[in-house]
């Protein structure tokens, strides 16, 4: 089989979107090849809650925000805590680069193609308790509207267009096997064609072969995204002397074709992949009571107020409280020798502090219903929220503490939580409330985050006891380890051109996205700001298509 093309691009998720979308501004012919069929397009980033890393944005600004690119710089650089000399030069530079490209142009890119967000800010990954190490120093993270979806819509679209001029060919259920290497350059791609599936959008699909394919072009990009779906290769790849033994039991926070397959494939044509021990993944993870994908799992998004307890009831320590330091809590965690922590809290809690991961979970703003956005700030659940209390596994509502105890234990995969240990926590907790200030650190960053006004007004409930019927019932949600995203990868120039071990490039062969570890094979080193992947797959995509069409030209 052949196709007249100049660049084929593996993978149509949005790096793979947006590197066609730049090389179809310069005129230049695209066959895309993907694994799946055409209602995967967009891939993983359409189930995505659009969150996006801004840095000194008139949203900032407007709520009081005094951002810098010098400040996100030093939060980046605090949070990586890049440590390697060869596998940590490309990253470093990618790093630079896509601060300055979110303090500077990110936001007007965005802009041009159509892309709003909202214009309060959101406070994620607030750090681990030091001005120098991991965490955001202010509110960075930018709700798109219209969430991820739109943020693949606005790619998609320019790109549809440019296939219906010719300049774009789509190969859905074709799986690629190989790349096709020509005097040390990449030349094409071969691999299986896939028996046609109706599935629908991230559902796993059949692996039936229905014959083979040869592909060629000018140049191959690789965006075909991370390891998280094939928990394999997570546990092969889990850095045990950093982060402890690998989980035994994990859900999974991805679809089924975030395989991994391509790393693996490009490494043996001679691609170095770097950094392959570095990973996100959450703490906060959910039984999905209505599930897409196998294990599909909804992260979470906390406030600060809720009570973490580890598997036998003891609370996490400080700072490990929610939304702080992911890294950190799934270290400690894993260290207890289960898999699975508690979250107890109240119902006034989860009304205003409980938000999902996930375009599908938050669909006043997926579909831009600004009445019921505004529905939010009313007394009671979210819809999506209501609805894990009503069927989730993992979500336990009884009016006393001692039958809240009773319920943990009756899901509890073991150890059985003895009363009187979370009876404790929970009465310490209670004990340091009545005051403004209090020696509990928890309770010191719950006020210290209601100190900027959204989330005062829509984040985070204000302090109060956990036994007071008024703020009942007692809610416990048992919390799993949830598989997301791959940190390390295919190591890239800032052209996001492939590097082998050698340190030279590899003629003809780019990569975009995660499977590029979102740039140079790992840009964000050990721990992630949040808000940064869907940036970094655009950014990555972007120079690959304009690096491309340039030096085809």
């Amino acid at each position: 089989m052949k196709d007249d093309a100049d660049v084929i691009v593996v993978g149509a998720g949005l790096a793979g979107l947006v590197a066609t979308y730049e090389l179809t501004r310069a005129g230049r012919r695209v066959l895309v090849v993907d694994q799946e069929n055409e209602a995967n397009l967009g891939g993983q980033a359409f189930w995505s809650l659009g969150g996006l890393f801004l840095v000194n944005s008139p949203e900032q600004r407007r709520m009081g925000i005094k951002d810098s690119y010098e400040l996100a710089l030093a939060d980046w650089l605090g949070s990586a805590a890049f440590d390697r000399g060869r596998e940590d030069h490309w990253p470093r530079q990618w790093a630079h680069a896509y601060v300055d490209f979110a303090a500077g142009e990110k936001r007007a890119y965005l802009h041009g193609l159509g892309l709003r967000v909202m214009p309060t800010v959101g406070w994620a990954e607030r750090g681990g308790g030091t001005a120098t190490g991991h965490g955001n120093s202010v509110p960075r993270f930018h709700l798109t509207w219209g969430t991820g979806p739109e943020v693949v819509r606005v790619f998609r679209e320019p790109v549809l267009d440019a296939a219906a001029r010719g300049l774009v060919t789509f190969r859905y259920r074709h799986r690629v096997d190989g790349l096709v290497v020509e005097d040390g350059a990449a030349v094409g791609v071969r691999g299986t064609v896939l028996a046609p599936s109706s599935r629908g959008r991230g559902v796993a699909s059949e692996r039936e072969p229905a014959g083979e394919f040869e592909l060629r072009a000018q140049a191959v990009v690789v965006t075909s995204g991370g390891i998280g779906g094939n928990h394999e290769l997570v546990r092969k790849n889990w850095p045990v002397e950093r982060m402890g033994p690998a989980p035994r039991a994990m859900i999974t926070g991805v679809p089924a074709y975030v395989d991994g397959r391509m790393l693996e494939i490009t490494e043996g044509a001679g691609g170095s992949i770097v950094n392959r021990d570095r990973m996100w993944h959450y703490t906060e993870g959910i039984k999905n009571w209505d599930p897409v994908w196998p294990d599909h799992a909804i992260r979470i998004i906390p406030g600060p107020s809720s009570l973490w307890l580890d598997a036998t009831g003891r609370r996490l320590p400080a700072p490990l409280f929610p939304g702080h330091d992911t890294l950190a809590t799934m270290r400690h965690i894993v260290a207890t020798g289960y898999d699975h922590s508690w979250f107890v809290l109240t119902r006034s809690i989860v009304e205003k502090e409980f938000a999902l991961s996930g375009s599908e979970q938050n669909p006043d703003v997926t579909g831009k219903d600004l009445k019921l956005v505004l529905s939010r700030v009313k007394k009671g659940a979210p819809g999506p929220v209501q609805a894990f209390l009503d069927h989730g596994e993992d979500f336990v509502v009884r009016p006393t503490l001692r039958e809240l105890v009773d319920g943990m234990n009756a899901i509890s995969p073991g150890p059985a939580l003895d009363f009187a240990d979370v009876e404790r926590e929970v009465l310490a907790h209670d004990r340091n409330v009545d005051n403004a200030y209090s020696k509990d650190l928890q309770l010191m960053a719950v006020r210290n985050a209601r100190a900027y006004l959204p989330d005062k007004i829509t984040r985070v409930a204000a302090p109060h006891r956990f036994l007071d019927p008024a703020h009942g019932p007692l809610i416990a949600v048992r919390l799993h380890l949830l598989t997301r995203k791959t940190l390390g990868g295919l190591e890239t120039t800032l052209d996001s051109q492939v590097v082998r071990p050698d340190g030279e490039v590899f003629g003809g062969l780019y990569a975009a996205g995660e499977v590029a570890g979102f740039g140079g094979g790992g840009m964000h080193g050990y721990s992630a700001l949040e808000g940064t992947f869907l940036g970094g797959c655009i950014f990555s995509g972007r120079a690959a298509g304009r690096a491309l069409a340039k030096r085809l030209a």
